[in-house]
């Protein structure tokens, strides 16, 4: 089928930062299908009990702290300052999509913007002692992390860790100074393919899975289900456009983002359902009926300053669905800034475009003062 698109769509297929995102749900959907086939043979797979990935990290850091259900990994250069805590999707993947290559990474850019105090939430893999992990779960360690930092920090939520973070501003207002979020789905009734497909699955096959896997959704068999529909040498040339014809660099980085697919990253079944259901089928947050650790959410009562960016070529996160969360807050307009980068859905965490400009804009935003913030939004407006 991508053969017959347009030249354009099809070069836009191709790039590595566009369309090489995996999530579970798509995956849900073919294994809905075919999982009695394979399920009752198959075992989820064990969790990494050190926590680390095979593929090396980009960026020095050391570990600041550990849960069962995250590592709080300290990229920080200086004691003082305010901190950055980069909140990962908890999906399919590892947080590496924050760091997956020199000049790919985000946590290299926002070194390199001056962000002196940063961290980052490094999602483990579900174990059978996790499996009944919630979202409440990880809401409650996330502020832990940020107790270990110290209150209040900056939040940058990425995809899925966008909602995560936003639920927890709304619970934790006054842990959080300023809030970033990047490609982050929070009002499904503005619709993506990803929330159109999750909406027309009944929940029961989704609980099915759970119980097929004993409480866990394997990444494993996610990632061998669903193939990324396109072919290696059309992202290898796309890589070697991207770096001016350097085709060793372009190899070595199209095998560390090989690398980086490939290690997946088991979810618990009790987190799995409710995200299916509570995000994407009832569109809870948006609709305020999310009840977060013991406290309703009311988005109206988020006054913080807030920076949204989006994708213009994003199917999973498109930009009207990134953008619908604004009218949701309670944050006054001069404190509001939005943009947009031509790119796809991890463009926007490891494109080098997004992270030499829009990132750098936003580290601009969390330095300066809200008067400097609001002075600039009317100079650069998406």
């Amino acid at each position: 089928m991508r053969d017959k698109a347009d030249p354009s769509e099809r070069s836009a297929s191709a790039s590595w930062v566009q369309d090489a995102w995996l999530w579970p749900f798509e995956a849900t959907r073919l294994a809905l299908d075919i999982y009695s086939q394979w399920y009752p043979n198959r075992a989820p797979e064990p969790a990494d009990a050190s926590g680390d990935a095979a593929l090396p990290w980009t960026t020095a850091h050391s570990v600041a702290l550990q849960l069962p259900s995250m590592r709080l990994l300290d990229f920080s250069s200086a004691v003082e300052g305010p901190p950055l805590l980069v909140c990962a999707p908890y999906a399919l993947h590892r947080a590496q999509i924050a760091d997956i290559a020199p000049g790919h990474s985000l946590m290299e850019a926002l070194q390199q913007a001056g962000l002196a105090r940063l961290y980052l939430t490094d999602w483990r893999s579900a174990a059978p002692e996790t499996r009944y992990f919630s979202i409440d779960t990880y809401l409650s360690d996330l502020n832990v992390a940020v107790d270990t930092i110290g209150p209040p920090v900056d939040l940058a939520g990425l995809c899925q860790g966008g909602w995560l973070s936003l639920l927890y501003a709304a619970r934790f207002p006054g842990k959080v100074r300023r809030l970033v979020l990047s490609g982050s789905p929070v009002d499904v009734s503005v619709p993506s393919e990803l929330s159109r497909m999750v909406a027309s699955l009944p929940q029961q096959g989704f609980e099915a899975m759970v119980r097929q896997g004993d409480g866990i959704v394997s990444g494993k068999h996610m990632l061998q289900l669903w193939s990324i529909p396109f072919s290696l040498p059309d992202v290898e040339a796309a890589l070697q456009r991207r770096l001016d014809g350097k085709s060793e660099d372009a190899r070595a980085l199209l095998d560390r983002f090989t690398r980086w697919n490939s290690e997946t990253l088991d979810l618990p079944g009790t987190y799995y359902l409710e995200v299916t259901d509570w995000i994407f089928r009832q569109n809870r947050i948006a609709a305020g009926d999310f009840v977060a650790l013991g406290c309703k959410i009311d988005l109206a009562a988020v006054k913080l300053p807030v920076f949204l960016l989006a994708a213009e070529n994003d199917i999973v996160v498109p930009p009207d669905q990134a953008f619908a969360t604004m009218r949701l807050l309670g944050t006054p307009p001069a404190w509001l800034r939005r943009e947009t980068e031509p790119c796809g859905h991890l463009g926007l965490f490891m494109g080098c475009r997004a992270l030499a400009g829009s990132w750098r804009r936003i580290a601009r935003w969390l330095q300066s003062d809200l008067g400097e913030a609001a002075g600039e939004r009317s100079r650069i407006s998406a």
